[in-house]
């Protein structure tokens, strides 16, 4: 089991601790996921996201390898920007991994992947894992930036997608403007042994800490996919709807002819979202029916909207479905309908 550099920081707070990806983490503190998830909606939380790996891809050669391997094209960017991109299995197209690279500056890219797939992320585009060298810490929602800005305001003036090496202290931090919640905000790579500094100035600055479970029914609201649930093995990017992420116009990245040749045969099935009413939420792995009772899919996600009042899931399902449709969902041997409905469930900020 791996512990982030502020896991002291997290039991000194009374956080209900839960493994994750093979990490102890933070699941929610003495507030609660709710009160946590209206904190980001509302004002400034903070999540930490230490978890995550960082793959560091350095050398003249660097924009070559990972340009070579991933679905989006690195050259619509430049050094000091952000870009979410796509490892896929280079036999059926599978999303191996969901990616944020951070292009520090000219031969240097930080790779995020997912917690439990740096190896493989690793094994695929080379680089060395510095996971253990630093901590993420996400500092998301509408009053972020202002918080932040009481202390660092360099960090906070970080604009959306950026990317820029900054001095917290004597530390040099890597800081970008980007986020899994919906809203705006930055996030934060610190050194570990200043993690606890930063943690503790955030704190002082009036930012609420958020566990995995805020995080979660955030990053649904906001419509985002989690690895392992709407991208994973057997899912592929237009599967998923996320076909903008991928550079179709690279003459090679890994999985391309698997992918291109899906995009001709045509879809089997499709990521939708569907909004239930009520509070009692349909969970991964619940069937999905059509009208007529036959079975067409399961829910990936699912979970209680706190900004909705109702329950919001995606759903993976073989079909050609319009915004309005209806579909019924095995909820533990209960059937309840499920309307499908544009996505993002809340609009991102």
């Amino acid at each position: 089991m791996k512990f982030s550099p502020l896991d002291a920081s997290h039991r000194a707070l009374g956080a209900k601790i839960t493994e994750f990806g093979g990490w102890e983490m933070p699941l929610s503190y003495a507030q609660g996921t709710l009160a946590e998830h209206n904190a980001c909606r509302q004002s400034a939380a903070m999540f930490d996201v230490s978890h995550l790996g960082t793959v560091r891809v350095e050398g003249a050669d660097a924009f070559d390898r990972l340009q070579s391997v991933l679905t989006n094209d690195l050259g619509k960017i430049r050094p000091g920007r952000a870009q979410y991109t796509h490892l896929l299995d280079n036999d059926d197209a599978s999303v191996v991994d969901d990616i944020i690279v951070w292009w520090v500056h000219e031969s240097r890219f930080d790779v995020m992947p997912n917690a439990s797939n740096t190896d493989g992320v690793v094994a695929a585009i080379g680089g060395v894992d510095v996971t253990a060298e630093r901590a993420v810490i996400a500092v998301q929602g509408p009053e972020a930036r202002k918080c932040v800005s009481t202390f660092w305001p360099e960090a906070a003036g970080v604009k959306r997608f950026d990317v820029a090496e900054l001095l917290f202290g004597d530390t040099v931090c890597v800081v970008a403007g980007t986020g899994y919640t919906g809203e705006d905000g930055i996030e934060i790579s610190v050194p570990r042994e200043a993690a606890t500094r930063l943690w503790d100035a955030l704190l002082h600055a009036g930012v609420v800490p958020a566990g995995l479970g805020a995080r979660d029914t955030l990053r649904l609201e906001a419509g985002l996919p989690l690895h392992g649930h709407e991208l994973g093995k057997g899912i592929t990017s237009l599967q998923a709807g996320l076909e903008w992420v991928v550079a179709w116009g690279k003459p090679t990245f890994r999985g391309r002819d698997a992918l291109w040749a899906e995009k001709q045969n045509g879809l089997g099935r499709r990521l939708y979202g569907v909004t239930i009413e009520g509070r009692r939420p349909a969970r991964e792995g619940s069937a999905v029916l059509a009208p007529n009772g036959a079975h067409i899919g399961y829910v990936t996600s699912g979970n209680f909207s706190p900004s909705l009042g109702h329950c919001t899931a995606f759903v993976l399902m073989s079909g050609e479905w319009t915004v309005g449709n209806v579909v019924s969902i095995d909820i533990r041997g209960t059937t309840v309908e499920g309307t499908i409905c544009h996505v993002p469930f809340v609009p991102k900020k």
